[in-house]
């Protein structure tokens, strides 16, 4: 695979003020539809033939849950309900020089009892982030979920115990360093069983929506009035309720999402075909280094997109698996028929791999244990504070 490195910044289009995204991204594409005609269809509609494609796959490999082995070092091979810390205790012992350093917090089973038992737990979070090196700000995050549920960025010693105190009782939540780069990417590597190395097949590009004030209109009305953020107007102004009265001072950028999710109101854009050669094989090495890891997606960010096609700097913040997606589909370019021809093919590798990891020896999870933990997640998803 080859691509030309990209030159950044960018000049956009004549006569148009361009996003800044500095050196961290290429310029955002904003040609075309703001959104897709299926972007934001329920998952029921969307997922359907891919649903049934996957019942398809069940039956041919003889195994529901082949999955679960597919990453054999990962908890349930990272494929549902898993602990994200213990992936990236894996992730850290393997490769701890671009791993983000974090501490888990497990919440009390019974709760907070009173301000004074909110102020206990706070300072002794702190202090447990001090013992490991880190300090505010730091991204707070379930240690359970997908989807970007739960994810805030806590700057302040009062965001950190109000996100405590709205956790629900006897979970835990991840306390990672925020790694304070404007480029953010999903990576999504593949080797199969036997196979002399692993490859990308999926590069997404994740931009962060802003609306620039003019001194003289709302938040809201700015929101409202964005070529994409006012199609979609559900994503951001719940989360932004506080201010959606104000006027932005002119020349002001508010950022309108911080997870780099799109169901929270990131931008994807397929960046597939600017995966290098270079960029293949650093992440194939850092993927080596990941006791049974053959099947996911790294989370990364970086301070410019160049230098992560050279296999540079980069900082990876999340590694999922068996579970994860290719993202480059939410593209608001990329075709129906596509969509769900990549998300087949995904899931036609993903079988193979646990099917070959099987016949390894490897025991896939029953069912009983895969429903527990997808009940358990589900359960404390719906409880976990908004996504910021």
């Amino acid at each position: 695979m080859s691509a030309a490195l990209l030159t950044l910044p960018v000049a956009g289009p004549a006569g148009a003020a361009a996003p800044d995204w500095g050196q961290a991204m290429p310029p955002l594409d904003e040609s075309g539809p703001p959104v897709s005609a299926y972007e934001f269809w329920s998952m029921g509609t969307f997922y359907a033939p891919v649903f049934l494609y996957v019942l398809w796959l069940m039956l041919r490999h003889r195994g529901v849950t082949l999955p679960s082995v597919a990453n054999p070092g990962f908890p349930g091979g990272g494929f549902h309900g898993e602990s994200k810390s213990a992936i990236l205790d894996l992730a850290v012992a393997g490769a701890p020089d671009v791993v983000a350093p974090f501490i888990t917090w497990d919440r009390p089973a019974d709760g907070l009892a009173g301000s004074g038992d909110a102020r206990a737990e706070t300072a002794a979070a702190l202090d447990r982030l001090a013992e490991a090196g880190l300090s505010l700000p730091v991204v707070a995050k379930p240690d359970l979920g997908c989807r970007g549920a739960g994810v805030r960025l806590v700057r302040t010693e009062a965001d950190l115990a109000a996100y405590i105190a709205a956790f629900p009782a006897g979970a835990r939540l991840i306390l990672q360093r925020f790694a304070d780069f404007e480029g953010e990417a999903g990576v999504f590597y593949v080797r199969e069983p036997g196979a002399p190395r692993g490859r990308i097949v999926s590069l997404t590009l994740k931009y962060f929506p802003r609306v620039v004030g003019d001194g003289r209109s709302t938040l809201r009305e700015l929101i409202l009035a964005d070529r994409r953020a006012g199609r979609v107007p559900f994503l951001y102004l719940p989360r932004h309720r506080e201010r959606l009265d104000m006027v932005v001072p002119a020349g002001e950028a508010v950022r309108l999402a911080f997870s780099g999710s799109h169901s929270k109101g990131a931008i994807f854009r397929d960046g597939t075909h600017l995966v290098t050669p270079e960029m293949e094989a650093r992440f194939d090495a850092i993927a080596r280094s990941i006791p049974g890891f053959h099947f996911g997606r790294f989370d990364v960010r970086f301070p410019c997109f160049a230098e992560l096609q050279r296999g540079g700097e980069m900082t990876i913040v999340e590694v999922n698996g068996a579970g994860a997606e290719m993202t480059h589909i939410w593209d608001r370019a990329t075709p129906l028929w596509k969509a769900w021809a990549d998300l087949m093919g995904q899931y036609r590798l993903l079988w193979r791999i646990g099917r070959a990891n099987r016949d390894l020896g490897h025991r896939p999870i029953g069912l009983i244990e895969f429903w527990r933990a997808s009940r358990r997640e589900s359960r404390l998803t719906a409880r976990y504070p908004p996504t910021m």
